[in-house]
């Protein structure tokens, strides 16, 4: 009898996870011509895209068991913060053409402004960055921007397919004023079946180029790490991207790892007047795939970075630091550095001026427990 139980539970069980995956927000798979695409790209072998060195998901000395251990039953003290994170209201929707700014919505969500065009970069509004609601929620004060504050935008920028970076609910409100997409091999999949028409979606692999116009330039570059929504992964290409505007470029970093990616963009496409480079939900067990704060050091050298914005922060928790030592670390290894840059550091909302050197930035999160 309680054999007969327990099958009829793993049954339920079965049925129940079935069920959840066949949710619009998990995405489709590439097939078709799409796939024939990726599977012509030089990033794709063994059926899968990789990385361009090798990149194991954890470190040699960590396994999933002891992760999984340390992630659910590790007390990590002030991993969330308990007060609210401090915010303003920018009114995007009267911004002048002649206005290039960044607005930063907190992890590595951000509107850019450049030469009067419109880019919304890996926008995150739900609240959660997990495909199981309530999981992963965001922290308390992060959310004060909705999809109804931003004006119609150019150019949706999507690095990956990440739940943190790919976010349903919010791409589903943003259908009606995207004009255009532009993301990596792949990616595309989950807009079309999402209803977005084929004609607006641009997908690239590594070291493409797309002219916009006369004034601002795209480049897909190269990034050390992963993607997927379901179980399997990597049949998407994850990317970062470099935008240009005659003298002035932008390196838009998505999820990477230190490699020697880094370099190659900055010989490449540097020096960069800005660089963006993810600086949080690291540690040493996934080093491969996430920077470690010493390696945004090492990467601002190699991008040849004049300014940089450390982000992938201060909004979800996904790893096991506490929630301000990102950029307590940065900013510490950043002063200690031999060539030290100026890093931006804007609280959620506030008006970055991309052109600006002189900027100056508090260190707010001293005074949020």
């Amino acid at each position: 009898m309680t054999s007969y139980i327990l099958l009829i539970l793993f049954i339920i069980i079965v049925l129940f996870v079935y069920n959840f995956l066949q949710h619009p927000k998990f995405g489709k798979a590439p097939s078709g011509e799409r796939l024939t695409r990726i599977q012509n790209s030089v990033q794709y072998k063994n059926g899968k895209f990789e990385n361009q060195n090798f990149t194991p998901d954890l470190a040699e000395d960590a396994n999933y068991f002891s992760v999984f251990y340390k992630f659910f039953f590790k007390k990590v003290a002030r991993k969330k913060p308990s007060d609210l994170i401090p915010s303003q209201k920018t009114n995007l929707h009267e911004l002048t053409p002649d206005q290039d700014v960044l607005v930063w919505f907190g992890h590595s969500s951000y509107f850019i402004q450049l030469a009067g065009k419109k880019f919304l970069i890996d926008p995150v509004f739900s609240g959660n960055a997990s495909p199981v609601p309530g999981t992963t929620k965001s922290f308390k004060g992060t959310d004060i921007y909705t999809v109804d504050d931003l004006p119609e935008i150019d150019y949706l920028l999507i690095t990956h397919d990440h739940y943190d970076h790919l976010d349903y609910e919010t791409i589903l409100k943003l259908k009606p004023k995207t004009k255009k997409v532009i993301t990596a091999l792949g990616v595309g999949s989950h807009f079309e079946f999402w209803g977005f028409p084929k004609e607006i979606i641009i997908e690239k692999d590594w070291f493409s180029r797309v002219e916009l116009d006369e004034n601002l330039t795209i480049y897909t570059t190269p990034a050390r790490h992963f993607s997927g929504r379901r179980f399997k992964r990597c049949n998407t290409l994850w990317t970062s991207f470099v935008l240009e505007n005659n003298n002035f470029r932008m390196y838009l970093g998505g999820d990477s790892g230190y490699d020697s990616h880094f370099a190659e963009i900055g010989e490449k496409y540097g020096p960069f007047d800005i660089a963006l480079i993810d600086n949080g939900q690291y540690n040493k067990d996934w080093k491969y795939i996430h920077n470690l704060p010493e390696d945004v050091i090492k990467a601002i050298k190699d991008l040849k970075a004049k300014r940089v914005f450390p982000v992938h922060s201060s909004k979800f928790a996904l790893s096991l630091h506490a929630w301000d030592e990102p950029l307590k670390k940065i900013t510490e290894l950043n002063r200690l550095s031999d060539h030290p840059v100026p890093l931006i550091t804007p609280i959620i909302g506030e008006l970055t001026e991309l052109k600006n050197e002189n900027q100056q930035f508090t260190k707010w999160w001293e005074g949020v427990n």
